[in-house]
């Protein structure tokens, strides 16, 4: 808790495995462009599950188990002048 406490850094190594997913065929306005894509959660090698896109993949081939690393990509673009958005998503591994 950070009124509690110190809060500590930790460096995460950014592999994982597929601990859950769902493949999204029918997203928000924002998303449309990339349907269908992957959302999993994705348990790190530390034991910390998170909540992420998979990308770089056929939605059709993912599996539960799945090996991924995490990969930088753009998230969003606020219309066609505005602000890009990156941040982190992961992508599966051999």
């Amino acid at each position: 808790c950070r009124r509690k406490g110190k809060l500590e850094d930790i460096k995460f190594k950014g592999k994982g495995k597929i601990h859950s997913y769902s493949v999204i065929h029918a997203p928000s306005n924002e998303f449309k462009n990339i349907a269908p894509y992957v959302v999993a959660i994705v348990e790190l090698e530390e034991g910390v599950k998170i909540t992420t896109q998979i990308v770089d993949c056929d939605p059709n081939n993912i599996k539960i188990g799945d090996k991924v690393e995490m990969v930088f990509r753009k998230i969003r673009e606020e219309g066609k002048d505005g602000v890009i958005t990156y941040g982190f998503k992961f992508k599966p591994t051999s």
